[in-house]
């Protein structure tokens, strides 16, 4: 029997345990080991993106599936969509309507895609004098098109009348400039590569929109940025541009549903840090990415991370390890508040229990005694004196920690103290 209360008491601590790993289980899953991102069209900016997140996550384990897409407005579209697979997405920012937005959150801007207004003819100061020409403005469901069509828009120029819009981008919309199939093309930076921009600069009657208004855009537009291309940034030898060109801008917000598990979110977050860290035409070294989000709120878990990094377990540990610590210690903290208080009962319980295998002789001890006193003089005492000698002999098989050695001792003089009765005849009082 006093092998048994440690193993009641392992027990309990198995239940604890596997209590806890249960409840882990149902209030923060373990991270998922594959999860998937709609980037953009293959070869284009934002699908390079993902890939390269893709690489970085896989040092942890992680298999993140890249998705292509026509754009940020498709991208959009799948989060917004329960039966669509995607739990992460590149959307420009400017593209989702306010309740679309409270359904998603943000981990934080990763990159800028500069607006880029190639024209052909006369100099071009504002986009209301692309009225009555023809403009390629982007693909079908590309941020680009959303974009300029919201621009445009507010610049009063709308499709009708000589005014045509063309849903090409990239490449072929730069082919249309130089053949003369378009008169304007609004490219951005998912779209347009440091060579595409260079090859349009050097075909004579091509410029480059200067975004002189920039401000106010910024202003009445508050997703976008105004950023300025410096001369010299994309050919320094032959200074191109030849003075400083200034740029409007929206961001690319890194957008996910909000049941993205917490590790995940710390983990994009480092793959954009580890991408988009470095200086290029259109940024400087370790702006991007960051907290600033235009359309979506940002995460409490982006803001953990931009504010302190990643958690002290994610740093020291391996991540599968540090992901199981993690989900233990949610419910073990506060399991702990009443584990402690227990744990202080047991040896009380502990005490209890053995003594109560002694406390039992005396419940018979005490029978004995009882009847051993309704005897009469002559009455037959050898039931009583068996009784005793049955007690005896369970004693001999007992085994009792040395602590509790005294309290049997104790209960054998108390038998021997009881045969002493059994042997002395019991006096009746005399009446009368």
């Amino acid at each position: 029997m006093a092998r048994g209360l440690p193993g009641r008491i392992a027990l309990g601590i198995l239940s604890v345990v596997v209590t806890t790993m249960l409840g882990c289980w149902l209030l923060r899953p373990a991270v998922p080991r594959s999860i998937t991102i709609s980037t953009g069209q293959p070869g284009s900016s934002l699908y390079w993106m993902g890939r390269q997140y893709a690489k970085v996550l896989a040092r942890y384990g992680i298999t993140l599936n890249v998705v292509p897409s026509d754009g940020s407005r498709q991208n959009l579209e799948r989060l917004l969509d329960p039966g669509q697979q995607v739990d992460v997405a590149l959307v420009q920012s400017g593209v989702a309507r306010d309740q679309q937005a409270a359904e998603l959150m943000s981990l934080g801007s990763v990159t800028y895609v500069p607006l880029l207004v190639f024209y052909r003819g006369n100099v071009l100061t504002s986009l209301s004098q692309l009225s009555g020409k023809r403009i390629a403005i982007g693909r079908e469901g590309s941020g680009t098109r959303e974009l300029s069509l919201k621009l445009l828009a507010a610049n009063g120029v709308t499709p009708g009348a000589d005014t045509m819009l063309l849903s090409t981008d990239g490449l072929e919309a730069a082919t249309q400039l130089v053949d003369g199939e378009a008169d304007a093309v609004i490219l951005s930076g998912d779209s347009a590569t440091r060579a595409l921009m260079l090859r349009l600069y050097r075909v004579p009657g091509i410029s480059l929109m200067d975004f002189a208004d920039a401000p106010a855009y910024t202003r009445r537009f508050s997703y976008l940025d105004e950023i300025d291309l410096p001369p010299g940034i994309l050919d320094l030898g032959r200074r191109i541009p030849p003075q400083t060109v200034h740029l409007i801008a929206p961001t690319v917000e890194l957008v996910a549903r909000k049941g993205l598990h917490p590790a995940l979110s710390d983990l994009l977050i480092e793959a954009a840090q580890e991408v988009h860290g470095k200086s290029t035409i259109m940024q400087r070294a370790g702006q991007f990415p960051n907290p600033i989000a235009r359309d979506f709120p940002i995460s409490e878990e982006a803001t953990r991370y931009y504010r302190s990094g990643k958690s002290y377990l994610y740093r020291t540990l391996p991540f599968w390890l540090a992901s199981a610590t993690d989900r233990a210690l949610l419910l073990l903290v506060p399991l702990m508040v009443l584990i402690v208080p227990a744990l202080r009962l047991i040896p009380a319980l502990y005490r209890w229990r053995v003594r109560s295998r002694i406390y039992r002789f005396y419940g018979r001890l005490l029978a004995v005694e009882r009847k051993a006193l309704a005897l009469a003089a002559g009455d037959d005492r050898r039931p009583l004196l068996a009784e005793l000698a049955s007690v005896e002999q369970s004693l001999d098989s007992i085994r009792l920690p040395l602590a509790y050695a005294d309290a049997l001792y104790i209960l054998r003089e108390h038998i021997v103290l009881v045969r002493a009765r059994l042997g002395v005849r019991r006096k009746r009082p005399l009446h009368g």
